[in-house]
């Protein structure tokens, strides 16, 4: 898995230097400029997370997560685990669920028009402004993409807050999800808190019945305009999308909770589901983890 990945990541990066310093010519309208550095912009951090991704790559550390469990789907075996039934703060993994309950209960083309209330919690984006009419699906892939609180906040409003809060601890009930507790649709508030082994059954539910969720968590060409008509591309927070072996999953990040994980994995054609909790550095303990299991 290392060896391959990293020759795609050293390619993919190698390819984006070459065009991330186009020359601009003088007679260029402004508009075009502002696309061009736009789009210099937008390979610039494309470059600095594949240099982040294959620096943790090549760390060779052991893990550092407070808990983590790693599970092959395929037989539910468990392939790796510390601390797996100790609750933690979550963060933005909270959004999976929330994704999960969007999906199950709100039109994916239902029309929505954003309000203050919608609007209020940190974490957002310009292309999500005051009476504003976004699709359900749009308001989903910036909350899994880009993380933004307020597309999936939206969501739970056009429901009905309390409602969508209850659909949520309901369904986690439902998955057996015995140790997990939300208290907001989107994970700032730090009392969502999961175990690593709930985590794992919430990743096999949307691997069996949601996988369109992974797959715009993979997404890396999600743009929409702000309230000027500028298109402005969501960028994905998902730091393992670039990877041939990411199949789909959510990070999330909060003072309380460090880095945190719930992802899968194709790994020898199986898919691993791969939880992290309360790490100082995800991605050199994901690829801790993979090490493990593969050799």
């Amino acid at each position: 898995m290392k060896r391959k990945s990293f020759l795609i990541i050293f390619s993919i990066l190698l390819a984006a230097c070459f065009v991330s310093g186009p020359k601009t010519s003088l007679a260029l309208e402004q508009t075009e400029k502002e696309k061009l550095l736009q789009q210099i912009e937008i390979l610039q951090q494309e470059v600095l997370l594949l240099q982040t991704l294959i620096s943790n790559m090549q760390l060779n550390q052991e893990i550092q997560a407070q808990s983590y469990f790693a599970v092959d789907l395929s037989d539910n075996s468990s392939l790796l685990e510390k601390n797996s039934s100790q609750p933690y703060p979550m963060a933005s993994v909270t959004k999976l669920m929330a994704a999960v309950v969007a999906l199950e209960n709100i039109d994916k083309s239902q029309t929505i028009t954003l309000t203050e209330e919608m609007l209020k919690p940190l974490g957002c984006s310009p292309s999500l402004f005051l009476g504003l009419n976004v699709s359900a699906e749009n308001l989903l892939k910036a909350g899994l993409i880009q993380s933004t609180n307020d597309a999936v906040e939206s969501l739970a409003y056009f429901l009905g807050k309390q409602k969508f809060l209850s659909l949520i601890n309901q369904k986690a009930k439902d998955l057996g999800m015995v140790n997990t507790i939300y208290y907001d649709v989107h994970g700032l508030n730090p009392a969502n808190r999961s175990t690593a082994q709930d985590l794992v059954k919430l990743l096999a539910y949307i691997h069996k019945n949601h996988p369109e969720i992974l797959a715009v968590t993979k997404d890396n060409n999600f743009w929409l305009p702000d309230s000027t008509g500028k298109l402005l591309k969501f960028k994905n927070v998902n730091n393992f999308y670039p990877l041939p072996e990411f199949i789909g999953g959510k990070t999330g990040y909060l003072i309380e909770a460090k880095q945190t994980l719930a992802a899968i994995f194709s790994i020898e054609g199986k898919p691993i589901a791969v939880v992290i909790l309360y790490s100082p550095n995800r991605q050199a303990d994901v690829f801790a983890i993979l090490r493990k299991i593969s050799d």
